[in-house]
């Protein structure tokens, strides 16, 4: 099993089978917080559509097409964090994560992105990295922005979130500007 330390009593799994239940029951738990932000809570409500939901990560890892990895903090999983499908070519992607409302404002989100950053811009030699979010979700915002990203712009009602369009605005980081960044420049 691949694990990696992200802060003090936190760390990244990638997801296995054995986990959809634990994940289920989390997006249960945080249900009506996620589906304020997220398009994909109603169609995640058993330990079976977190197996197919993981079984698709796992091809995604297996063709260095980007992964999904459980956030644990404490020994407990606290949410999810993915980069998602890389453009080779450009060599771009962005990241997307969650945490469970009992886990908010303890600089797991935070860290769990740095990781990943490090992850992207180190071993897979990536150029570019996103992270977009909802304008109002101000606790997601925050990650980017404590991060050093750019705030490039707004998509505009580019989000289906079930019965409406939503915008979200785009945070960028440059590989150079990351190094630079963890290097002291």
């Amino acid at each position: 099993m691949f694990a990696c330390p992200v802060a003090e009593r936190t760390e990244l799994r990638l997801l296995e089978e054995r986990h959809a239940d634990e994940l289920a029951l989390l997006v249960d738990r945080n249900r009506e917080h996620l589906r304020a932000w997220l398009p994909w809570v109603d169609g995640s409500r058993t330990p079976a559509d977190a197996r197919i939901f993981i079984a698709g990560a796992m091809r995604r890892w297996g063709q260095n097409n980007g992964f999904t990895a459980g956030i644990w903090h404490e020994g407990e999983m606290a949410g999810t964090i993915g980069l998602h499908a890389i453009d080779w070519s450009s060599r771009a992607s962005s990241i997307g994560y969650w945490i469970g409302s009992d886990f908010q404002g303890k600089g797991i989100a935070t860290a769990a992105c740095r990781a990943v950053l490090d992850h992207a811009f180190g071993a897979l030699g990536l150029n570019r990295v996103e992270i977009r979010c909802a304008p109002a979700n101000r606790r997601s915002r925050a990650v980017p922005e404590r991060l050093g990203f750019t705030k490039e712009g707004t998509l505009r009602q580019v989000q289906l979130l079930y019965d409406r369009y939503t915008d979200l605005v785009v945070y960028a980081m440059l590989a150079d500007e990351w190094i630079g960044r963890e290097m002291g420049a």
